[in-house]
């Protein structure tokens, strides 16, 4: 889509609200995924195949709301945001089954959802000269965006969980951890010149595994660090809370070629 010059992408411009909403929606993705695999899908005879039927669920709702956003001819925020929940869901069940179901555990699973990701990236950039989410206004660069989005987010997963259990940080110490490592790439933008389209899929990478730990520190048992709140009533407050912030906060396309600052 087209206005004067300029070249609108079929994603928000990057603001703090952008980032605020992208929190939710990724700790919306760990209580809403945990809802499904783990509470719903939790009867003997599910107990084993639970990450992987889960997983199924939402890789159906995902491609699904991906053709829908593919062929819509403009951006539409509440279409955006339900595919990014669609998919960090799924990278949340998606990351469970790597690391638990196939017993590669949290840094094999880690390694391997990396490598897939700077694969999308490298091809992407191979494509197109550029990964900036700021070209995203074709189906093709909008098939690299959201597979380099859904791996980003599972990765993220597979990440926060390594931190919190492996590195024995709890869930509490995972979520400081990754929250300094968002403050140190905020630094980097506004005091350095490294590269902003770098920056921010660090920043997107970041912002999955501080939801996870925020949400597995909100849903998990006490004698494992968490609140033990209900996962379906966790995963519909954040819901309502992220529904009213897209309607508060402004939602407008992403121009290209010209970079807003974040």
């Amino acid at each position: 889509m087209t206005g004067g010059s300029h070249t609108y992408s079929k994603v928000p411009e990057v603001t703090l609200g952008f980032w605020i909403i992208k929190i939710l929606a990724t700790t919306l993705g760990e209580t809403g995924g945990d809802s499904v695999t783990m509470t719903w899908l939790k009867a003997d005879v599910m107990v084993n195949s639970g990450y992987l039927v889960g997983s199924a669920i939402f890789l159906l709702a995902l491609i699904l709301l991906v053709v829908i956003q593919v062929a819509a001819k403009k951006f539409h925020p509440f279409l955006y945001w339900a595919t990014i929940v669609a998919s960090t869901t799924f990278g949340t069940t998606l990351a469970d089954f790597a690391t638990r179901s196939l017993g590669i555990g949290y840094t094999g699973g880690s390694l391997l959802l990396f490598g897939c990701l700077m694969l999308v990236l490298a091809l992407w950039y191979w494509s197109e000269g550029t990964v900036s989410v700021n070209t995203v206004s074709t189906p093709r660069v909008e098939a690299f965006y959201w597979t380099a989005i859904t791996f980003s987010q599972t990765l993220g997963t597979a990440l926060g969980d390594w931190i919190a259990d492996t590195g024995s940080l709890g869930y509490e110490g995972g979520a400081l951890v990754f929250a300094a490592g968002l403050a140190v790439t905020a630094a980097l933008y506004y005091w350095t010149d490294v590269s902003r389209i770098g920056l921010f899929w660090a920043a997107f990478i970041l912002t999955r595994p501080l939801g996870a730990t925020l949400g597995d520190f909100l849903d998990k048992p006490l004698d494992h660090g968490g609140l033990a709140l209900s996962r379906p009533l966790a995963s519909a407050v954040i819901a309502a809370i992220m529904i009213g912030l897209i309607v508060a906060l402004p939602q407008r396309a992403g121009i290209h070629p010209v970079e807003s600052r974040a």
